[in-house]
């Protein structure tokens, strides 16, 4: 009887140390990149510094991993290396690979690429989960209250909320904040973002710095059938946040 008491309390100690197998599946952010970027700095340099990959997406019962950057989608097999380690396979056209600490997804540098970490987010956006990292990004580096204190409406409440809406800007109720592709490349170094309504709008290159956000005219230096190169014009606001 003993013996058996003995060998029940040897099997019960050596199951507790069985390690649980860890659960990737779901959306990951680039956390990093917000709380960066949610001091007051540029988003370019923000991005240059925490990597452009923004969002992933596992989906472990299908094995299949889906990457987001800030103007394209990838996707791959994903493969578990080890309990805590995984490789993205895109088709033979390059891998990824990911390591969880416990708390945080490390993705590995790679040549050209830094190393990027990624939390799980407070909650995925409603209307679509890959937009979960730009909801998330707009509510850090826009949210609350704005003050005009230089152009038109000096003295009006702008408020810029996640899902892309302004109000107190005048003759705009949209935004959307340029993260990469050919809205980066076309400010030539500059943040740029989209103001305007449903139907019309423009880009505008804005500097941010601190608790100031400067919104400048992007003048186009190309010719009209060129691809746009914008620099930065007249002041059009000088907003401060409250």
């Amino acid at each position: 009887m003993r013996k058996m008491l003995v060998f029940t309390l040897f099997l019960l100690a050596g199951c507790s140390h069985t390690p649980e197998e860890t659960d990737i599946n779901g959306i990951w952010i680039n956390q990093a990149a917000i709380d960066a970027a949610a001091q007051g700095q540029s988003l370019r340099k923000t991005f240059a510094t925490h990597g452009s990959n923004l969002e992933w997406d596992f989906d472990t019962r299908t094995a299949k991993a889906q990457v987001t950057s800030g103007f394209e989608i990838g996707e791959g097999q994903l493969l578990q290396k080890s309990p805590d380690t995984w490789i993205v396979d895109y088709n033979g056209y390059g891998t990824d690979e990911l390591r969880f600490d416990g708390k945080q997804l490390i993705q590995l540098a790679k040549e050209h690429a830094p190393q990027q970490v990624f939390s799980r987010p407070a909650q995925a956006a409603k209307t679509d989960p890959r937009h979960t990292f730009r909801h998330a990004l707009n509510s850090a580096y826009m949210g609350g209250q704005w003050k005009i204190v230089d152009g038109q409406g000096t003295g009006n409440i702008v408020v810029f909320t996640a899902d892309g809406r302004v109000s107190g800007l005048s003759k705009t109720d949209r935004y959307e904040l340029c993260l990469d592709g050919d809205c980066a490349s076309q400010g030539a170094g500059n943040d740029t973002l989209y103001l305007g309504t449903e139907d019309l709008g423009d880009s505008w290159i804005f500097v941010r710095k601190g608790k100031q956000l400067e919104i400048l005219q992007a003048i186009n230096l190309s010719r009209p059938d060129g691809v746009p190169q914008l620099t930065p014009g007249l002041r059009r606001w000088l907003l401060e946040k409250q």
